[in-house]
C-alpha cells in the first residue's frame, strides 16, 4: 500500500510516523508522535530505517513523500505515504 488516507491514518496506533518537510515547518506544527527528518537529509539517516518496521511519510501536500515512499520501497524498506500530507491533517484539526 502506497498511500494511506489521513482519516485512516489517525485510527492506528503506536505508528512511526516521519515529518520530512523542513524543520521550520515541523517547529510551527505536526502531525502528533511525527518525527521530523527533512527530505535533503533523509538518505543520510538511512541506517535509522529498519526493514522490520513499516513508516508513515508526509510533506505539506503529499506529493515529494510519495516520491520517497516509491524509492524506500524499491530498496525493500516498508514506507507508505500520507495522502494530502499535513495540509490535509490541517483540514482535519
Amino acid at each position: 500500500m502506497e498511500e494511506i488516507s489521513m482519516d485512516d491514518l489517525l485510527k492506528l496506533k503506536d505508528v512511526h510516523i516521519i515529518d520530512i518537510r523542513r524543520k521550520e515547518k515541523y517547529i510551527k506544527g505536526h502531525i502528533p508522535s511525527a518525527i521530523s527528518i527533512p527530505q535533503d537529509e533523509f538518505f543520510l539517516h538511512i541506517s535509522f530505517y529498519s526493514k522490520n518496521k513499516h513508516y508513515y511519510l508526509y510533506c505539506d501536500n503529499g506529493v515529494r513523500s510519495l516520491s520517497l515512499v516509491k524509492k524506500m520501497n524499491l530498496l525493500g524498506y516498508s514506507f507508505t505515504n500520507i495522502h494530502g500530507g499535513y495540509n490535509n491533517y490541517l483540514l482535519r484539526k
